[in-house]
Formats: structure tokens, C-alpha cells, sequence
């Protein structure tokens, strides 16, 4: 092929690849947004924008006042002195601050007038479920996986009471504090009428069963999940190995549910930045090697924290077919790691992968981390098919349509459905 003419193929094949990326809808698979029936728990509009955590940890940066005075104040003068360090002071280059600003624009707002009462008189106009929609339809996203745990005292009571379900959003049941505080969740478990004791007997184990019995049956979930700190042992002779041995992992089996794996997490580095005061570390991933090997009719879907991790869990994942990895969690959630990420999982595991998920906390966030991500994904794709064309091989519009859907959610429900019996 000459030179014009290959120019020619790789400009047909990049407009083709940044059309499927604009116009598929994404299903997101980790959020910890909520199906409006929640009420309050379900977070929007700009003063839950800006102090999301990671402004708020970015805020301190500059802030000069105590701790424990910005908590006390009320959330609309927190985001005053955040708008103030962050956005007056200093221009909004982080991709936190970045992602305010694109959600704003895109949702009409003249940024260049940095007038957040007007910004606020904006959002107050709306209504929840109206405005649920028009951030989905913005974002381009068919589907919210939400982060719900039978253990939060203020959603437990929604689930108890039952409600009319939105069907755009789906569960996943988070289960930290069974598996990482069972002496104190053996205690609430048994206020709750499951006959446990501390000890990890085989009838305690059939109480926990029981337990998550009840809750599959009432969310109906995508998937049981759990986020790990990195030094987490499997197999192990403490409590989370052995539940997760004996009650996870046969439960999952038994409804066809990936139990997602979430290493990583050092939790509160700083306490005084109370939800923002988490950080990370380096995992083991022998832990997750030896899951997938000694149960391998168990469907595991696993994102890692640290950077360090990541050509690591690509290997693995190609070693395992019971393993789906996602996304590019939380402090990895920046272009330039992102755009690392996606080329690495590209190139050693094809389509077999889910590239991203919002990880939204705030609704609203759901336009700018579908924004920014979908630029990415969707300049590595054009490298990677225009690599292709270079060689003859020109990927068809329909062939990569069908891949984008893969990216966006289709190779998720295929491993959802997998069989591995």
C-alpha cells in the first residue's frame, strides 16, 4: 500500500473508532452512586462536587486552617474554600479539578464567569430523577452499578422497606466489615438473628451462607465484592481467608456471581482527612494467583491500586480464565495512567478486559470521567487499528463497533455468563 493511500485508510479507520467510542453506551460497573429511591445517599450538584474527597485532600495542600474546623463548618462553606484555593487562586490543572470544569461545560454552564452562586442557583432548579437522566444521557451510560452494603445504617433501612427499582441501576454487595472485622460483625450479625459466635465453626459458616443468601436474593447483584488491603494472605488460617474460603466462595458459586477483589488500600494514612485520608500500597498478588488456581469454577473479577501492580495482573489474567480485570481505580483514574493502562491490556490480553469504571461518587462526575476516559480509550484504539492497517489487516466500522461494546460493557457480560464447569 503507498504512502497516501495508507494515510488515507488510517484516517477512515480513526474516525470510524472515534465515532463507536462517542456514540456506544457504557454500562459502569463500579460506582458508588445509588438508584434515586435512596434519597439523600444519592450525592449530586456542584457543592458535593467540590468536596468530593480528592479536593478536599488536594485543598489541604494550600488550606492553612485546622482540620478540624473545615468539618465543622456546613458543606456549602467548605466549598467555598475549596472553589477559592482551587479554582480562584490557582488554575484547576488537576484532573479533580479538570473533571469540575468539564462537567460544568458540558452541562451548559459559562465557566469563564467563575461565579458559583450562579452555578448553584443552576443546580437548584432541578429535580433528582430529572436530572439523573440528563447526567446518564450526557455521559452516554446505559447502566450504573451501584457499591451497597447491608452494613450501612443508613441504606440498610431502603433495602429493608423495599422500593421501586430503577433498572438502570444494578448492585454489587460490598462486604468489608464480614470479612475484615469479623469479631465486631459477629456481634451484629447475631442482633440481626443469625445464630454466630467468634469462633469460624461449620454452623457459623452456614449462618454467614445464610446471611448472604438473604441479601443476594434481596439486591440481586452483579457480583460480591470487597476492597483489600495490599498485604492480604490467601490461603490463610485468619478470619477473611477462611470466610472467604468457606462462606464467599461457595456462595458465589452457588448463584453464579464473580466475587471482585479490590486490593490495595492503606486506610486512613491520615485520619484527619477523615473520607480523603486513604492511601495505597504495593499488593501481593500471590493472594489473587492462588484464588483463581484453587477455585478455578470461581468467576473473580479484580482491580488493583498501586501502579506497580498492573503489568503484574495483566500476566495473571492471562494465565486465568476465571479472572476479569477492570478499570483504572481511584488514584489511577488520570489520563496519562489510564492511556499506560489500556495500552498494556490491549497488547497482552486483546478485548478480554474491561478498560474503565466511573467510580463516581457524585453523580454529576459520571460526564467528566466518561469525558476524559473516553478520549483516551479512544486515542490508544486508533494507534492499535492503525497499527493494524499498516499491515493489511483494516479493521471493518462494523468490527470495530462490535469491539468498542466489548470494551464498554459486552466483555463483562460475556465472563459474567461464562460457564466453567
Amino acid at each position: 500500500m503507498n504512502p497516501l493511500a495508507t494515510e488515507l485508510v488510517r484516517d477512515q479507520v480513526a474516525a470510524a473508532v472515534e465515532e463507536a467510542v462517542a456514540r456506544t453506551p457504557v454500562s459502569d460497573i463500579h460506582t458508588h452512586l445509588y438508584d434515586p429511591a435512596f434519597g439523600k445517599l444519592l450525592l449530586w450538584g456542584i457543592d458535593e462536587m467540590l468536596t468530593y474527597h480528592y479536593l478536599v485532600a488536594e485543598a489541604f495542600r494550600y488550606l492553612e486552617v485546622p482540620f478540624e474546623k473545615f468539618w465543622a463548618l456546613p458543606k456549602a462553606r467548605q466549598a467555598d474554600l475549596i472553589w477559592e484555593q482551587l479554582f480562584l487562586k490557582n488554575s484547576p490543572v488537576s484532573e479533580s479539578c479538570r473533571g469540575v470544569i468539564t462537567t460544568l461545560n458540558a452541562l451548559g454552564l459559562d465557566v469563564r464567569k467563575r461565579d458559583l452562586n450562579a452555578v448553584r442557583a443552576w443546580f437548584s432548579e432541578w429535580e433528582v430523577a430529572d436530572y439523573t437522566t440528563h447526567c446518564m444521557e450526557l455521559a452516554n451510560v446505559r447502566t450504573i452499578c451501584m457499591t451497597n452494603s447491608p452494613f450501612d445504617d443508613d441504606e440498610r433501612p431502603v433495602w429493608d422497606h423495599g422500593f421501586a427499582r430503577d433498572p438502570r441501576f444494578t448492585a454489587g454487595l460490598r462486604i468489608d466489615p464480614l470479612l475484615l472485622s469479623w469479631q465486631s460483625t459477629a456481634a451484629q450479625l447475631s442482633r440481626w438473628g443469625y445464630d454466630v459466635s467468634g469462633d469460624l465453626t461449620a454452623h457459623t459458616i452456614s449462618e454467614v451462607r445464610r446471611f448472604l443468601r438473604t441479601w443476594t436474593e434481596r439486591m440481586q447483584p452483579r457480583f460480591v465484592m470487597v476492597s483489600l488491603s495490599p498485604d492480604f494472605e490467601f490461603p490463610g488460617q485468619h478470619e477473611c481467608a477462611q470466610l472467604i474460603e468457606k462462606a464467599v466462595v461457595p456462595h458465589c458459586r452457588e448463584f453464579g456471581l464473580p466475587f471482585a477483589v479490590m486490593p490495595g488500600v492503606v486506610r486512613q494514612v491520615n485520619p484527619e482527612l477523615r473520607l480523603a485520608g486513604d492511601g495505597l500500597g504495593r499488593t501481593d498478588l500471590g493472594a489473587l494467583q492462588n484464588l483463581c488456581a484453587q477455585f478455578p469454577d470461581t468467576k473473580f473479577i479484580a482491580t488493583v491500586l498501586a501502579r506497580e501492580n498492573q503489568h503484574e495482573l495483566c500476566v495473571l489474567a492471562r494465565k486465568f480464565r476465571n479472572l476479569h480485570i477492570f478499570g483504572c481505580w481511584w488514584f489511577l483514574n488520570n489520563p496519562s495512567l489510564i492511556d499506560e493502562m489500556t495500552r498494556m491490556r490491549l497488547e497482552l490480553l486483546g478485548l478480554s478486559f474491561t478498560p474503565q469504571h466511573s467510580d463516581a461518587r457524585v453523580l454529576d462526575q459520571l460526564i467528566y470521567k466518561w469525558t476524559h476516559s473516553r478520549q483516551v480509550i479512544s486515542r490508544v484504539l486508533v494507534e492499535k487499528y492503525g497499527d493494524l492497517a499498516a499491515t493489511g489487516w483494516v479493521p471493518s466500522r462494523e468490527e470495530i463497533q462490535r469491539d468498542v461494546k466489548k470494551l464498554f460493557g459486552g466483555a463483562f457480560d460475556e465472563f459474567c455468563a461464562l460457564s466453567l464447569k
